[in-house]
């Protein structure tokens, strides 16, 4: 009895500890999201707030990172960084001047490399708003190199050059310009609910965004933009023919988050 029992304790541990690999991620960010309590007396404003309070009359937006930012799988006049820079305009009444930098399969070494270059310095310096999205091509990569379930069983050590390469882009964008708003775009899983490497894929992902929602909180004026409330297994109608980028819904889908966000969030 006594071998019986320390059997299931084990399993009991085993399991437990599986639980908390795959669920305490999401738990971690939704206490992010929330962020600190303040008194109504301490409110400040929102980001909408201050860009149509700013002297500005006109604000730039630079976007960098991978095929999301290009706007792959859309009309090119349905990109995500012209739709959400229209809306914006629209929101605070202002003028509005984007550069759209992204670069189509650039993982987040590359435009580390970029970036640590000097490659965007003038417009980061320029820019009253940055928006990155960067990742999914770190595991896309190693899965078509190796195999998914490969990429999957190298998650670890992934997200560690992530990490770093991220930490890295947030710093010098933070050097050149720390009035600068950042927005991060969170990685989303558009598979749907029957595709083999859906279960993994969404408990995967959580593990990874968390990256953004941690060092957002260690900067000024970051943001995480949640893309999963819009692009997942529940909205087919958003994703392109190719099952991973957003077509044109999904990338105005987006841009509505962003602002949502930007309308809700104080700075």
């Amino acid at each position: 009895m006594k071998v019986i029992a320390t059997i299931l304790s084990v399993v009991a541990v085993c399991v437990a500890g599986f639980a908390i690999w795959i669920y305490y991620p999401q738990y971690q960010i939704e206490q992010l999201k929330e962020g600190p309590q303040t008194l109504a007396s301490e409110q400040k404003e929102t980001y909408i707030d201050y860009f149509r309070e700013s002297d500005k009359q006109v604000l730039r937006h630079l976007a960098i990172g991978d095929s999301i930012i290009t706007g792959f799988g859309a009309p090119p006049k349905e990109n995500l960084v012209k739709s959400f820079s229209e809306s914006l305009e629209s929101s605070i009444q202002k003028e509005v001047e984007f550069q759209n930098e992204g670069i189509n399969e650039i993982t987040s070494t590359e435009l580390n490399r970029l970036v640590q270059g000097g490659e965007f310095d003038d417009q980061i310096k320029k820019a009253d708003i940055v928006t990155i999205n960067i990742g999914g091509n770190d595991i896309l990569q190693l899965g078509f190199q190796k195999g998914f379930y490969e990429a999957v069983q190298s998650v670890d050590s992934l997200q560690k050059t992530f990490n770093t390469n991220l930490t890295d882009i947030m710093e010098r964008v933070h050097t050149l310009n720390p009035e600068a708003t950042v927005l991060l775009l969170e990685l989303y899983n558009p598979l749907d609910k029957e595709f083999e490497l859906y279960s993994m894929a969404d408990r995967l992902l959580p593990r990874w965004n968390l990256q953004f929602y941690e060092l957002a909180a260690k900067h000024d004026y970051a943001v995480v933009v949640d893309t999963t409330e819009v692009i997942n297994s529940e909205t087919p109608q958003n994703v392109s023919d190719d099952g991973i980028h957003p077509n044109e819904f999904g990338y105005h889908a987006i841009a509505d988050q962003m602002l949502f966000q930007l309308q809700q969030e104080v700075r």
